[in-house]
């Protein structure tokens, strides 16, 4: 049996399907302050502007298709026999949209809505509001089903657990400076992981993996998943 692969995907991996990163000069995040747009204290200064800002991006993620990239993750995961975990900081469903599986969301997602009230969650329309009310508990509490900056990921422990029992660590399209998400490949090298970064230009946390290969998502991932098919094949 092959081992256990951890990956994790960041907007890297998304950026050839039409969807920003931070770091666009003229992309979406540029015409906001992160403060008032992705921080609980923002949400409560202005609810309708973080509203009004998540509705943009749901439609931005809404018209954007599966990359070169997703497909070859979706197809890794469908011929690797052995286990296979993708983690995601981005909160748009491309990998599911191409067919990857076990797919976890560190960050939330767009599709998914949150009672601020119960913490209940339910699909989220194309167009939401602070005062929709919640279908379990009827609490005009709705926000986005995302994590914001200063609250704590999702599934940090079956990441945790997932990391620990890891063979390959990899990486692929991260920036590296976002925590926790920047120390998985310290924490998969002590566990004793092989790790691989995957990037357009080497990231923050480059020197810390044993081999890195640089260049569009596009080519970069179907390449090494071709490389990793025929490697557990021999």
């Amino acid at each position: 049996m092959n081992g256990r692969i951890v990956i994790l995907t960041g907007a890297g991996i998304s950026a050839e399907s039409g969807l920003g990163t931070f770091r666009d000069v003229d992309g979406l995040w540029t015409k906001y302050d992160l403060n008032d747009v992705a921080t609980p204290e923002g949400f409560a200064r202005n609810p309708n502007l973080v509203m009004d800002f998540y509705n943009a991006r749901r439609a931005n993620a809404a018209e954007a298709e599966p990359n070169a990239a997703h497909e070859a993750l979706a197809r890794l995961e469908a011929d690797y026999t052995g286990e296979i975990l993708i983690v995601t900081q981005n909160v748009d469903s491309l990998h599911e949209a191409a067919g990857s599986k076990n797919v976890l969301h560190m960050h939330g997602a767009l599709n998914s809505a949150l009672c601020n009230a119960c913490h209940h969650r339910w699909p989220a329309p194309a167009l939401m509001a602070s005062d929709d009310l919640c279908p379990r508990c009827n609490a005009a509490a709705t926000r986005p089903d995302v994590v914001w900056f200063g609250e704590i990921p999702y599934g940090m422990d079956v990441i945790g657990e997932a990391l620990s029992k890891a063979d390959l660590f990899v990486s692929i399209g991260t920036s590296g400076e976002v925590y926790p998400a920047a120390n998985f490949v310290a924490e998969a090298d002590r566990y004793g992981a092989h790790t691989i970064e995957l990037n357009l230009e080497p990231s923050a946390r480059a020197s810390r993996f044993a081999e890195t290969r640089f260049g569009p998502a596009t080519q970069t991932v179907p390449e090494w998943v071709n490389d990793e098919l025929a490697r557990t094949k021999q």
